[in-house]
């Protein structure tokens, strides 16, 4: 009976140590096959990470690339465009201005060296002026018959000065910026005079009829008026914008002679117009000069 007692006892035993080995031998597989995914994964993630990397290099590659091809297709525009200002200036014909020369040599000047350079254009144009003198000596008679004109002689001066002046600012900005060259004169020559009876038209419809209902002024002087002052826009307008490519064409400062020539030729022919008008409109009054 012991030695069946001590049997059982030897069989338990076995069977307690044996117990563990077997579970770990079940789970063995389970646990390689978990260690193979892990590793797998880790790989993966690896090719992944590597794969993303050499995307972003790529694409740095690519960005750097776009931007040398910018930058040199911004170079080539600053050299086209510094060659289209070399050629705009030279269709100019003749020397360059000394402001075009050097832009600060005006700022370096002193003043009596610009007073030598204007004297002598002052000088020729207040020598020209001296024919409005001559134009009133020679409707004396029209204006002691019709004192009323005198009225706005100084009205028709300053507007055509006015106007020619606006002219000759924007067809000189214009041509000191490249936008026109003497290749577009008759083009802006055209249009300016165009403006010019436009805005004369406007305002004699405007100053014609003020002047005879709120001013008093007579009839047929009002009219004069009025039909003064398309002729004389347009004259301003044509002069103004055509002198300025005169003096590029033959090779001078326009800024310094356009406008006192404009405000000289203006005021002559003005005057002139004004007093011609004033006689055929006092004929079809039927008044006596």
């Amino acid at each position: 009976m012991i030695i069946i007692y001590r049997n059982l006892y030897i069989i338990l035993v076995y069977i307690t140590l044996l117990t563990p080995v077997i579970t770990l031998e079940a789970h063995l597989p389970f646990y390689n096959s978990s260690r193979a995914t892990a590793a797998a994964a880790t790989k993966q993630t690896n090719i992944m990470s590597s794969t993303h990397q050499s995307s972003e290099a790529s694409a740095l590659r690519e960005l750097k690339e776009i931007i040398q091809k910018q930058k040199l297709e911004i170079d080539s525009l600053k050299s086209a465009l510094k060659e289209k200002q070399s050629i705009t200036r030279s269709h100019g014909h003749g020397p360059p201005t000394q402001q075009e020369e050097d832009p600060n040599l005006y700022l370096a000047s002193p003043f009596y060296k610009i007073a030598l350079t204007r004297v002598g254009w002052l000088a020729l144009f207040l020598c020209s002026l001296s024919l409005t003198a001559v134009i009133m000596n020679g409707f004396e008679h029209t204006l002691s018959r019709q004192i009323e004109l005198a009225y706005f002689v100084p009205l028709l001066a300053g507007h055509g000065g006015n106007t020619g002046g606006q002219t000759v600012g924007s067809v000189l900005s214009a041509l000191s910026s490249g936008s026109v060259t003497t290749q577009d004169a008759l083009k802006i020559i055209k249009k300016e005079a165009m403006s010019g009876m436009l805005v004369g038209l406007l305002l004699g419809t405007l100053v014609g009829p003020l002047a005879h209902f709120v001013g008093g002024i007579s009839r047929h002087v009002s009219t004069v008026v009025f039909c003064t002052l398309p002729l004389l826009s347009t004259i301003a307008a044509t002069l103004a914008s055509s002198i300025p490519f005169a003096c590029k064409i033959v090779g001078l400062d326009p800024a310094i002679i356009a406008a006192p020539a404009m405000t000289t030729f203006v005021d002559v022919s003005g005057l002139l117009s004004y007093f011609l008008i004033a006689n055929k409109v006092f004929q079809w009054y039927g008044l006596e000069l």
